[in-house]
C-alpha cells in the first residue's frame, strides 16, 4: 500500500495484512537457521525466591468431580468448629452447584463416589444458594439463578424458595418453587445469597452487562443491579413473597429501589457473613483492581466511576451518597479474577482461626485476612495454585473446601512434608540459562528469535531467547496465542549504546525473564554488573539505576527502570495471554542466527518445535512426537509490520505500533480504562479510537480526540505519547519519548481523511 493506496485504504477503514519476509532480502536464505534441536536440560529456574507458602491445595473427595462448579456449601449443622465425631461430620451433607442449573448432594466422606440431584433446572443457570436459619424446622432452601424470562425473552436474576422433603433423598420439590424477586440481569448477574444475624436476606448483584459498565447503572439507585439487596423472607408484605426492612437506607430517596442495601458494585460474586455479622464480599474487576469490601449500610463502592478506589470513567454521573474505598484491593498482577471466601473455623490451621479465606479464579492464589473491626488489619498469601477457583465451604467442624471450575474438588494442607526446592538462581550465571555469562553465551539449547514490530524500550537494544525443557512442545495457533509448556523460561537482554551509534560502547544492563510453573507466568529481572560478568536478581519491588549517556550536543542521564514482579505482570497481563513477542503475526520472518538467514517459523517447524496434538502427551514429553509440519506455506500466514519499514503501507506500520505497543493493556478486559481496541485483529472502525471523544483528561486541549483525522495538535493519543510524566503513555516501563513512533503516528493521523 502506497501512497493513494494507503488513502482509499483508511477511508474504508481497512486492514490488510502484511505478508511475511519482504524485509531483509539482501541475501539468500538457508533452509533453516538450526540443524538440530538440543534438549534443554540444564535449568535451574525452578520455585521462587521468595519464602514458600504455609499451604498447599489437595484433591478432596477424589472419585467425584462436576460439571463447571461454582460454589460449595454445607448442610446446616451446629455451629462450624464445634465438637463432632467422624460419623457425625459425615452425615452433614456438602452440597455443590453446578453452573447449569443442577445442585449435587454428597455426605462428607473422604471415600464418597456418587452424589445425589438436590436440585435440577432445565431453564436456567444456578449460581448460589443458602438455607434458611430455620432450616430445621421450615425446609427452606433460597437459590439464585439466571436465565430467560419466556414471555419476555430478557434474561432475569431470580430468587426461588424451594422446600426440601424429609424423606431420602432429601431433596428439592420442583413443585415448591416460590419466585421471592426478579430483576433484569444479562452478563455480570452477581449471584450470591447468605442470611445476617438479622435474619434478613442478603443477595448480590453485578451490573447486568459484560465490560465498562455498558448502561451505566452502577452509580444508580433506581435499579436493583450492581446493588446488594437486604429484603426480609419471613414477613412478605401483601401480594409479595418479600417485604422490605425498615431500616434500609434508601426509603426515603426519590426512585431509589427500596430493597438495596449498598450499590456501586461491578460483579460481587461471594458475599459471606463472619461470626462478628460483617459482611464480606468478592467483587471481580475489570481492568486493573479485583476488590474486596467489608458491605455496610448505605455504601457506594464506586463503579464505574472508580475501580478499586482508582480513577474509572471519572467524567460519569456519580451517585448520591461518597464513594467508599474497598477494605482490600489487589492489582491484576496478583489477582485476576476475585473469588471471595469464608471465615476459618476449623481445627487443623489454628494460625488462620478467624480469618477470611479468600481465593483468586485467574491466578489460584489464596489469601488469609484480618480484620481489628475498623481495617483490615493484615492480608497474607498462604497458598498459591493452579485451579480457577470459583466457590469456598466450610463444613460442620469448620473446615475449609473450594471448587474448581474444572471439576474436582480441593482442600488445604501444610507444605511441611514437602521437599525442599533447590535455591532459586539470584545470578544470571546460576540458572542454567547461559554457557558464558560474561560473553552472553546461551545454552546451545536456547533458541533465539526476533520480532517484527518491538515495543519501545528508550533505545535499548534486545537479544530474546525461547529456552523449552527436554524435548517439549509449544502449541501453535494463527491467529490466537501460543501455548508453553510448563517450566519454559523466556530470556531477553537489554543493552544501552552509551556513545549512541557506537556499539563499541554498548553496555548490557537488564536480563529479564518470564517463566511458566504451575500454569502461572511470572516475572525475574537481574541487574548486570558494571563489569559484564554477571547479573543479580533484582528485588521483588524493582530497582532503578542512572546511566550517563555521552551525546554529540553533551552528556544526559537516562534512569533505566529495572520492574518489579507486579509491574512486570500489568504489560503480560490477562487480556494479552501473558506472552507479547512470540506469536504467528511477530515470529512470521526472516532472523539472523548468528550470520545464517532463515525463516523463524520453517526454523521452529524443522525443530520439531511445534505441538502434534495426535500424539499422546507422554509419548510427546519424551521425544516421540511425530513431525508437525504447516498446512501451508509460512508466507501465506499473517505478519505485523516494521513500523520503521517505509516501503509498508502507513496504515499497517501504524496498527503494527499500536498492537506491539499498546494492546497489551487496550483490548477488551486489558489494563486500559479508555475502551479503546488496538489489537490487530480489530477492524479500525471498531477500535473506538478515530474522532472518539476522551473519557478521562483533555489535557487542556480544545476540542480533543482521541485522534482527530488531519489535526495531530488535538489527538489525545499522540499528545501522551509525546509526554512524560503524568498521563504519559505507555504509563511504564519509559522514561524517554519515542520520536519514531511519534513521527509514524503524526504522519497517519496528518493524512487521515
Amino acid at each position: 500500500m502506497r501512497g493513494g493506496t494507503v488513502i482509499a485504504a483508511l477511508a474504508l477503514g481497512q486492514f490488510l495484512p502484511v505478508v511475511a519476509c519482504a524485509q531483509q532480502s539482501q541475501a539468500p536464505l538457508a533452509a533453516t537457521g538450526i540443524d538440530q534441536r538440543i534438549p534443554w536440560t540444564t535449568s535451574r529456574v525452578v520455585g521462587s525466591p521468595d519464602p514458600p507458602l504455609p499451604l498447599r491445595a489437595v484433591r478432596a473427595f477424589p472419585q467425584l468431580s462436576f460439571d463447571h462448579p461454582l460454589y460449595i456449601i454445607g448442610e446446616p449443622a451446629p455451629r462450624p468448629g464445634t465438637d463432632l465425631s467422624r460419623s457425625q461430620a459425615a452425615a452433614q451433607r456438602l452440597f455443590v452447584v453446578e453452573q447449569k442449573g443442577k445442585i449435587l448432594a454428597f455426605p462428607n466422606d473422604p471415600a464418597v463416589n456418587k452424589t445425589d440431584v438436590f436440585l435440577a433446572l432445565s431453564d436456567r443457570d444456578t449460581y448460589g444458594m443458602t438455607f434458611h436459619p430455620g432450616y430445621a424446622e421450615n425446609r427452606h432452601v433460597y437459590v439464585f439463578s439466571n436465565g430467560t424470562n419466556s414471555k419476555e425473552k430478557d434474561k432475569l436474576n431470580r430468587i426461588s424458595r424451594f422446600t426440601v422433603s424429609r424423606e431420602p433423598p432429601r431433596a428439592c420439590d420442583l413443585a415448591s418453587e416460590k419466585i421471592i424477586i426478579e430483576w433484569e440481569s444479562n452478563g455480570h448477574n452477581g449471584g450470591d445469597l447468605a442470611f445476617g444475624p438479622d435474619g434478613m436476606l442478603y443477595a448480590s448483584a453485578g451490573d447486568g452487562t459484560s465490560d465498562s459498565d455498558t448502561n451505566i447503572t452502577g452509580q444508580k439507585i433506581s435499579d436493583l443491579v450492581s446493588g446488594m439487596l437486604r429484603i426480609d423472607v419471613d414477613h412478605p408484605a401483601p401480594g409479595k413473597e418479600y417485604s422490605v426492612p425498615k431500616d434500609n437506607p434508601f426509603l426515603d430517596l426519590a426512585d431509589a429501589r427500596p430493597e438495596l442495601w449498598a450499590y456501586g458494585f461491578r460483579n460481587p460474586w461471594r458475599i459471606h457473613f463472619d461470626p462478628q455479622g460483617n459482611l464480606w464480599c468478592g467483587d471481580i474487576g475489570q481492568d486493573q483492581w479485583e476488590m474486596v469490601e467489608i458491605v455496610r449500610r448505605g455504601d457506594n463502592y464506586g463503579w464505574s466511576v472508580m475501580e478499586g478506589g482508582h480513577p474509572f470513567y471519572l467524567e460519569r454521573q456519580r451517585g448520591p451518597h461518597p464513594i467508599v474505598t474497598p477494605a482490600i484491593v489487589h492489582p491484576h498482577s496478583e489477582a485476576r479474577s476475585i473469588t471471595g471466601g469464608v471465615t476459618y473455623l476449623g481445627k487443623k490451621f489454628p494460625e488462620f482461626a478467624g480469618a477470611y479465606i479468600y481465593g483468586d479464579y485467574g491466578t489460584g492464589k489464596i489469601w488469609a485476612a484480618r480484620y481489628d473491626g475498623k481495617k483490615v488489619a493484615s492480608v497474607k498469601e498462604i497458598a498459591d495454585t493452579p485451579y480457577q477457583i470459583l466457590g469456598f465451604g466450610i463444613d460442620a467442624t469448620g473446615e475449609l473446601y473450594f471448587v474448581d471450575y474444572a471439576g474436582p474438588l480441593y482442600t488445604l494442607e501444610r507444605r511441611s512434608d514437602e521437599k525442599p526446592l533447590p535455591p532459586f538462581p539470584t545470578r544470571l550465571s546460576e540458572t542454567g540459562l547461559f554457557k558464558s555469562v560474561a560473553g552472553h553465551v546461551v545454552e546451545p539449547a536456547l533458541i533465539p528469535y526476533s520480532v517484527n514490530s518491538p515495543l519501545w524500550s528508550d533505545h535499548a537494544h534486545k537479544e530474546r531467547f525461547i529456552a523449552l525443557p527436554g524435548m517439549s512442545q509449544i502449541e501453535f495457533s494463527e491467529d490466537e496465542a501460543w501455548k508453553f509448556p510448563e517450566a519454559t523460561v523466556l530470556v531477553k537482554t537489554f543493552s544501552l549504546d552509551l556513545e549512541p551509534g557506537r556499539a563499541a560502547s554498548r553496555k548490557r544492563i537488564e536480563t529479564r525473564l518470564l517463566v511458566f510453573q504451575q500454569n502461572e507466568w511470572v516475572g525475574y529481572t537481574y541487574l548486570w554488573n558494571d563489569e559484564q560478568t554477571d547479573a543479580v536478581l533484582v528485588d521483588a519491588g524493582g530497582a532503578d539505576k542512572t546511566f550517563t549517556i555521552r551525546e554529540p550536543q553533551g552528556p544526559r542521564e537516562q534512569v533505566w527502570h529495572y520492574p518489579s514482579r507486579a509491574e512486570c505482570m500489568v504489560c503480560h497481563s490477562r487480556a494479552a495471554v501473558y506472552v507479547l513477542g512470540l506469536n504467528t503475526r511477530q515470529m512470521n520472518r526472516i532472523h539472523d542466527y548468528g550470520g545464517r538467514r532463515a525463516h523463524q517459523l520453517r526454523t521452529l517447524e524443522h525443530l520439531g518445535v511445534f505441538l502434534n496434538k495426535d500424539v499422546p502427551p507422554a509419548e510427546a514429553a519424551a521425544g516421540r512426537a511425530k513431525p508437525w509440519h504447516f498446512p501451508k506455506p509460512v508466507e501465506q500466514y499473517p505478519a505485523l509490520a516494521d513500523p520503521g519499514d517505509t516501503s509498508a503501507g502507513l496504515e499497517d506500520r501504524v496498527r503494527s505500533y499500536l498492537h506491539a505497543n499498546c494492546a497489551q493493556c487496550h483490548v477488551a478486559a486489558g489494563g486500559g480504562n479508555a475502551a479503546m481496541e488496538l489489537g490487530i485483529l480489530t477492524a479500525r472502525e471498531k477500535t473506538k479510537l478515530v474522532g472518539v471523544p476522551p473519557l478521562h483528561d483533555r489535557f487542556g486541549i480544545t476540542d480533543p480526540l482521541l485522534v482527530a483525522p488531519g489535526a495531530p495538535e488535538r489527538s489525545v493519543l499522540l499528545h501522551r505519547m509525546s509526554i512524560r510524566g503524568r498521563g504519559q503513555m505507555p504509563p511504564l516501563a519509559s522514561s524517554l519519548v519515542d520520536e519514531a513512533g511519534n513521527r509514524l503516528l503524526r504522519e497517519w493521523i496528518e493524512r487521515l481523511p
